[in-house]
């Protein structure tokens, strides 16, 4: 069985993406890793050529920005168009996957190679949000994807490139896992994430908190979000101990939670509820 990952960035130090630590999680069980780099404002294809690993092939292309979400859309089909595993994991450059749920994905793909009903896999999802210790179930964002899919051409990219299709339409048949993609897009500093709505809102993208989060949310107001007491991927351990705010809430959560079983034993544990927690306009 040969796993194939795969990913696109540009300017990802202007956006403070984490797209290095994203690679590097699931790099242990990937055979190869194709990664698209767009011609960049800044040194984004250093900070990928830094990785200096074997199984990296970096492919520099410039991007059609004009295109909007289709332009993204194409740029992640090139990527997965030069894959060559059985399978092809898919990551974008702020998400990263824990690494204890690697040898779980690795049996699930194991099982699954032969039988050719199974498209791809689908993982959970924490959208953590402002603060590395919450994270956003409310509706608008989805909670379950897919992330690994069968490499035999038949699969491409849906629009904005945020899950898979069947080529010309048509969904595919995933198995879900009990893994999750730790999405970070949201806990970043205040500049970083300004030019990041903008840049969304540029490319055409409608979600609709873009519209409202120009400010840093406190304290405060990160307490109508669920909290999340488990551990980080060991990537992301020295951004969360750096990150103000999250330094902040954690000191708050251990002050209000420290009875909770959950905070003693670090579960990872996601509420199944839907909670309404949008910001205000």
């Amino acid at each position: 069985m040969k796993v194939s990952g795969f990913s696109i960035v540009k300017n990802a130090i202007k956006y403070n993406y984490p797209v290095k630590e994203a690679i590097l999680s699931i790099l242990p069980i990937c055979d190869e890793f194709i990664v698209n780099v767009g011609d960049s404002e800044d040194k984004t294809l250093e900070l990928i050529q830094s990785i200096d690993n074997p199984k990296i092939k970096i492919i520099k292309r410039r991007w059609d920005m004009s295109k909007g979400e289709r332009g993204i859309t194409e740029e992640t089909n090139f990527a997965l168009s030069e894959c060559s595993g059985d399978w092809a994991f898919y990551i974008q450059s702020d998400e990263v996957v824990h690494e204890k749920d690697l040898p779980i994905l690795k049996r699930y793909m194991q099982k699954y190679l032969n039988n050719k009903q199974v498209d791809g896999f689908k993982f959970r999802w924490f959208h953590f949000y402002g603060s590395y210790f919450r994270y956003r179930i409310d509706a608008g964002w989805f909670q379950k994807q897919d992330r690994i899919i069968r490499n035999n051409g038949t699969i491409e990219a849906n629009s904005g490139a945020w899950g898979f299709q069947k080529k010309g339409g048509g969904n595919i048949n995933t198995v879900r896992t009990p893994c999750y993609i730790y999405h970070y897009g949201w806990v970043n500093e205040p500049k970083a994430l300004e030019l990041k709505i903008e840049n969304a809102q540029k490319l055409g993208y409608t979600t609709s908190d873009y519209n409202k989060e120009k400010r840093f949310i406190d304290v405060a107001e990160l307490n109508k979000f669920p909290i999340y007491f488990g551990t980080h991927p060991k990537m992301m351990h020295n951004r969360a101990k750096t990150h103000k705010l999250s330094k902040e809430d954690w000191q708050n959560i251990k002050r209000r939670y420290f009875w909770n079983p959950l905070l003693w034993f670090k579960i990872r544990y996601k509420t199944p509820k839907r909670v309404k927690a949008a910001l205000p306009k």
